[in-house]
């Protein structure tokens, strides 16, 4: 099949949604969505990827038509993922690297090193290099978890921030390609009971993975992982020192700068499927 299949999984008492497209015998290649979005986000790659791979794109946990899990992390969405991979049958895989599918796929990635076939890094954070100025509220929120700090932290957790995650300082030509039925379907879902909560254990949680960087760079070096990076340059949240980054510790890394916003899949789903489709088929 290479038409994407909405698939409903149960795992760990938690119903997941899972977009699956490709003949199931060749390569696998997991696509983890960023915040606030869901698996939606490669509904314009899936297709032309299919034609390479076995395609999985969750929903995590809480996002799209996934349900949320207890407790909210992303070691245990990781948990989830990798109880799906093994009802899937899956043992080795592609690895798509995206905001906070980054911090999953990294857990992934550092627990079963050998599973990996390569990474595909589109807008990822796993470097100090990456998380400029904007993470100062961030930053003290992890430092001191008190209540005004997390309203300053999570402030962007409203329909306006959900917003700006797509167009938010985004020159206005590459800004009038999104659709806007993107952050309002977003919004919709995060508006749902309890979820707000959940974001908010998330902004916390990430500092988890700020104090992984440090293993997640052990990794990398001493796995040197094929990697293709694809980075809109617009991105309002990673500084671009975060690609320098990403090239110094994976120095065979096919790297390209893109002129697209963080969501670099809303305006530039074409070369992206086609820069992903000859890396993989290189390998």
């Amino acid at each position: 099949m290479t038409r994407p299949e909405l698939a409903k999984f149960g795992i760990e008492g938690v119903e997941m949604a899972v977009r699956l497209a490709g003949d199931r015998e060749q390569p696998a290649l997991l696509l983890l969505h960023g915040f606030p979005s869901s698996s939606e986000s490669f509904r314009n790659v899936i297709g032309p990827l299919a034609q390479d791979c076995f395609v999985i794109a969750p929903d995590l946990p809480g996002f799209g038509a996934s349900e949320p899990i207890e407790p909210p992390t992303f070691s245990r969405f990781a948990d989830v993922i990798e109880g799906l991979l093994t009802q899937l049958g899956v043992e080795s895989f592609h690895l798509y690297l995206h905001d906070f599918g980054a911090v999953v796929g990294l857990y992934l990635a550092t627990r079963a090193p050998r599973r990996i076939r390569s990474l595909i890094v589109q807008n990822a954070n796993a470097h100090e290099s990456g998380m400029g100025p904007g993470w100062a509220a961030t930053r003290a929120y992890w430092a001191d978890p008190n209540p005004k700090h997390e309203a300053e932290a999570t402030a962007h957790l409203n329909f306006e921030g959900v917003r700006y995650q797509y167009v938010g300082d985004v020159p206005p030509d590459i800004a009038a390609r999104l659709d806007s039925r993107l952050w309002e379907e977003d919004w919709r879902i995060m508006s749902l009971p309890g979820r707000i909560d959940m974001h908010r254990a998330l902004v916390l949680d990430y500092r988890n993975h700020a104090a992984r960087f440090g293993e997640i760079a052990d990794y990398l070096d001493r796995r040197q992982p094929p990697a293709l990076m694809l980075w809109g340059r617009h991105d309002v949240f990673f500084d671009l020192d975060e690609t320098l980054s990403w090239m110094r510790a994976l120095p065979r890394m096919e790297a390209h700068i893109l002129d697209g916003p963080h969501f670099l899949l809303e305006t530039h789903a074409d070369e992206c499927a086609a820069l992903i489709g000859a890396f993989v088929r290189r390998l």
